[in-house]
Parts: structure tokens; C-alpha cells; sequence
């Protein structure tokens, strides 16, 4: 008499998983109504619904992603892209809390993030046949430039996509999640001002990028309400280097600046030692700010006055809100648009020094 169990139970260690064919016999139901069960089908009964959910967990049954996505046309992945050079990338805390931010959107999800990393354009081309030839189901574009045609690119394909910063083409179907920037830039203005700084100027971000494009409209606006001039305006990149160089630069022209504010903390911190280096202090001659509030404001030797960029929730909503776009294909969310406030630390918090305000 045969007393070995049934095949649907034979899967010890080292043995093949088990198939679909084995789910199927286990529940006691065909092999289309496991399939329809397990994917999420309809026409499948409660009672046969039941029976393959008992059998996945008495089996260990692990689907099969590459046979679902041929029928549900899904992927159980997104992309991020990262329109550029790794270095930077590497070295800028704000991509590290953006991944962070859609992984906590992804957490209760089977969805992977795949990073895409492009700068260059023969990059570009290379990403974007990658995500034409359908290995993922939606993107998400973050740091994206003037130059770069990604709206438009992506529009065509007509893969769900969502931004973090507002799009430089707002002509294409795209939607996005940012701060409230030139909001931003205002503060940033009137607190300086308010605090009575009146040689002002700013290290502005890269001029063909939204986001330091409306920090610096901001911050002129805030001038022009505060009754001051525009002042001196350089421009660096979003890295403590690039913003140390136009400081120098910056404080060689104009050494009667008394305050001073800087698009992102990174650059604050470049800014700061170019403050240092030419013999001044921050806050005594030059108050500083900086925009953004990363972990670096706080911890920087003069704590930095900043402007906040709530980048995580910014993040896990971009998330949510393509995972959603994947959901109901051409439900198009709403741009949502997040406030800023002012965070005000030691790096702005007394007034010029007599031989500054004499300058």
C-alpha cells in the first residue's frame, strides 16, 4: 500500500518549489481558478477562494511575478530617475531622504524601486528605452533640468509618472508634488530684513532649475516688499563647493554684505566657509541662511536659520500618488503643493557688528 503523502505535499527542503499545478490539486479547484485566486481575478468563489488561500500557506507557494505580470501587463516595479551625475548623487543627503520617502510609500506594497541615474544624453536615451520597453509600471523624476525633455518624453509614452519639483514644461499632461518655493525665497527675505540686514545678496541654485528659479523670484519679491534693492545675485550648483567658489567670488566684490542667503543647507555650508576664510563671522558680520532644514542646518558649526523642505512627506506622497496614477490609468492627481516655514537657529540670531553696520 502507498503511504508516501500526496505530490501537492512532497516539497521538503532542496526540492522544487511548489507549481501552480500543485496549488491547484491541494485546493481541490482547476488550474485556472488558482491562477484567477492568486492574481486577484473575479469569478472565483468565496469557497474556492478560501480553499487556495489555506493551500498557499500549507504549500509555502511563492507566485510566480514574471507569469502574473503576462497577464495583469504589470511589473511590480517603479523607477525613480535621477537626471544626474552619480557623484553628486552619492553625495547629497536630499536623494538618500527621497528614496527613503517612496520606499515608506512602497512598504506595505510588493513594489520595487529601480534607480535610474542620467545626466548625460546618450543616459537619457538609454533610460528612456528602459522605461519604454515596459519593465516598469510608472516613474518618478526628481532634480530635472531646463535641457532635459523628460515631461515631454514621458508624456508620450504614456507611462504614469509624477515629479518632485515642478516641471519646467507645463504643457504635457504631467503632475507634481513641490514646496511652496517662491514662498520659500520671501521668508527667507523678510527675515533677513527683519532682523536689519540691508547689504543683502544670495547664492542662488542653478538658474535652469525650477526650484532655485522660484527661491530666487522669492527672495527678490521679499526685497522689493522690504523696500531694499535686489542686491547681488551668483549662482552655483545645488553642492557646498560649487556655493564655497561663488562666495568667494561673491564677498570679494561686495565685502559690505551683511547678510547673505543661500538656495539649499548644502550650499549654506559652502557659503560659510568662504565667510570664514575672508575673516568674517557668521552671525556677527554676516547672517546666513540656508533652505531646505536637513540634519546638516542643525549640526553645522554656527546652526543654520533655514527655510523647510518637508522632503520626506513630499516623497511617500509621490509615491502614493503614482501608485494610484498606476492604479486607475489616467486619473491624473492634483499637483499638491506643500507650505514652508522658517526654522531660525543661531546663524542669524544677532544683530550687525558695529564695524559691519559701519561698513
Amino acid at each position: 500500500m502507498n503511504t508516501s503523502p500526496p505530490r501537492s505535499l512532497r516539497h521538503a527542503a532542496g526540492r522544487p518549489s511548489p507549481t501552480l499545478e500543485d496549488l491547484a490539486l491541494a485546493a481541490g479547484v482547476s488550474r485556472s481558478t488558482a491562477s484567477r485566486a492568486i492574481n486577484g481575478g473575479d469569478r472565483v468563489s468565496p469557497a474556492a477562494q478560501a480553499a487556495v488561500d489555506r493551500a498557499v500557506v500549507a504549500l509555502g507557494y511563492i507566485p510566480n511575478r514574471a507569469a502574473r505580470s503576462l497577464v495583469t501587463r504589470r511589473t511590480s516595479s517603479i523607477a525613480l530617475v535621477i537626471p544626474e551625475p552619480d557623484v553628486r548623487v552619492m553625495m547629497d543627503p536630499f536623494f538618500a531622504v527621497v528614496i527613503t520617502g517612496i520606499t515608506e510609500a512602497l512598504r506595505e506594497t510588493d513594489v520595487q524601486l529601480v534607480l535610474l541615474m542620467s545626466r548625460t544624453d546618450d543616459d537619457s536615451a538609454r533610460t528612456l528605452r528602459y522605461l519604454r520597453g515596459g519593465h516598469v509600471d510608472g516613474a518618478i523624476v526628481v532634480s530635472h533640468h531646463e535641457a532635459d525633455s523628460w515631461a515631454r518624453s514621458l508624456a508620450e509614452t504614456g507611462l504614469p509618472t509624477i515629479f518632485i519639483g515642478r516641471p519646467w514644461d507645463m504643457t504635457f499632461d504631467v503632475t507634481y508634488v513641490d514646496t511652496d518655493n517662491v514662498g520659500g525665497g520671501k521668508l527667507a527675505a523678510q527675515h533677513l530684513s527683519g532682523i536689519g540686514r540691508r547689504r543683502l545678496a544670495t547664492v542662488a541654485g542653478p538658474a535652469d532649475m525650477t526650484a532655485a528659479v522660484d527661491r530666487l523670484r522669492g527672495w527678490k519679491a521679499g526685497l522689493a516688499e522690504a523696500g531694499l534693492p535686489e542686491g547681488p545675485v551668483v549662482h552655483a550648483d545645488f553642492t557646498t563647493d560649487g556655493a564655497a567658489a561663488a562666495a568667494r567670488l561673491l564677498l570679494a566684490e561686495h565685502p559690505d554684505i551683511d547678510g547673505i542667503f543661500a538656495a539649499s543647507d548644502l550650499m549654506a555650508l559652502g557659503v560659510m566657509e568662504a565667510i570664514q576664510a575672508a575673516g568674517k563671522t557668521v552671525p556677527g558680520d554676516i547672517a546666513l541662511m540656508g533652505y531646505d532644514n536637513h540634519a546638516v542646518a542643525e549640526t553645522a558649526s554656527t546652526p543654520l536659520t533655514t527655510i523647510t523642505q518637508p522632503m520626506v512627506e513630499m516623497a511617500v506622497k509621490a509615491g502614493s500618488m503614482l501608485l494610484e496614477e498606476i492604479e486607475a490609468p489616467g486619473s491624473h492627481p492634483e499637483p499638491v503643493i506643500y507650505s514652508t516655514r522658517l526654522v531660525e537657529r543661531e546663524s542669524t540670531s544677532v544683530a550687525p557688528t558695529a564695524s559691519a553696520a559701519n561698513a
